[in-house]
């Protein structure tokens, strides 16, 4: 969400999104707060620090650690404000492994990608940190039923073998798709919540994430061509969840909410799927986070993705 201000955007979420609030994150603030830098102070035992390259992990816990961990209570302090008495789903989000391995150093200055030792131990230390984060929540929010979503965007640059080394010069060998998997596996079945995946880039792996055990996987649905009818088709038979991230993150002005669902519409027709099943697999989202739009527009956005959920229900031809 765009802003500084963690009691406003609680509000906003709250208040717009009855059916499924989240917690917001507000990047805006500074490192600590943002995609990265709040996935890292979610590790245990793994510290990171922002340097001129970007970041990159420490010793030991210092000032970015403190300040995304401050930032973090700061965020479920406004929502536990406005969600007095909720019952229901909540989603709350964190940057995925592969992700963090693609976007912090090694103490050396090479991304953590490069090394597989140190994938392992981000992934197990997501691990433990989201079980910590998820019993913290449902402490503050007892009728709160966790959905977890993992953010993914660079997850198709790391099996495609197209993330760049720390010097920008050459790019890092791909990771084979068995150890992503594996490890994405690993971090699902230790959670006892829904996990979805989130990947707004081109090439999402939906087999790989199915195998994985998601419930859901949200992509940006401008990416989509032909060529991914038969993962989309058999991801929604199969049960998954399927988050078309339809409404413009950015910008000034909003279609009709019908008509931003409309391309989800033709899809289910040209894959020839009960249309009484939109409204049991469909969840209507933004294409990426609101963090870049304007208060406004983002209050706008949010409402927008409910109006159109609806028609998807009310006219699923």
């Amino acid at each position: 969400m765009p802003g500084t201000d963690a009691r406003e955007a609680a509000k906003t979420v709250v208040g717009e999104l009855e059916q499924l609030p989240h917690l917001p994150e507000l990047p805006a603030r500074g490192p600590g707060a943002d995609m990265i830098g709040r996935g890292a102070g979610l590790l245990v035992e793994l510290f990171a620090q922002t340097e001129p390259s970007g970041w990159r992990f420490a010793d030991r816990p210092g000032r970015d650690t403190r300040r995304a961990h401050s930032w973090l209570g700061e965020d479920l302090d406004a929502l536990e404000e406005f969600t007095q008495g909720y019952e229901g789903p909540l989603k709350l989000q964190a940057v995925g492994p592969w992700t963090l391995a693609a976007s912090i150093e090694l103490h050396y200055g090479e991304k953590a990608l490069s090394d597989r030792g140190a994938c392992r131990d981000i992934a197990e230390s997501l691990t433990e940190g989201l079980r910590r984060h998820l019993a913290e929540v449902r402490k503050r929010i007892p009728g709160a039923r966790p959905v977890l979503q993992l953010d993914e965007p660079s997850l198709p640059a790391v099996l495609a073998g197209s993330v760049k080394t720390a010097s920008g010069f050459q790019r890092l060998r791909a990771v084979d798709r068995q150890q992503a998997e594996e490890a994405l596996r690993g971090l699902i079945r230790a959670l006892d919540v829904p996990v979805v995946v989130h990947s707004c880039a081109p090439g999402v792996p939906i087999p790989l994430l199915r195998r994985a055990g998601v419930a859901g996987v949200s992509l940006d649905f401008s990416f989509l061509t032909q060529r991914d009818d038969d993962d989309l088709g058999e991801a929604i038979e199969g049960g998954t969840a399927i988050l078309a991230g339809v409404v413009p993150s950015t910008g000034t002005e909003l279609s009709d909410p019908a008509g931003s669902v409309q391309g989800v519409r033709t899809l289910w027709r040209r894959l020839g799927l009960d249309p009484e099943l939109l409204g049991r697999r469909v969840l209507v989202t933004p294409t990426c986070g609101l963090a870049g739009a304007s208060p406004a527009y983002a209050r706008r956005a949010l409402s927008h993705t409910v109006q159109a959920a609806r028609s998807l229900v009310d006219s699923p031809e």
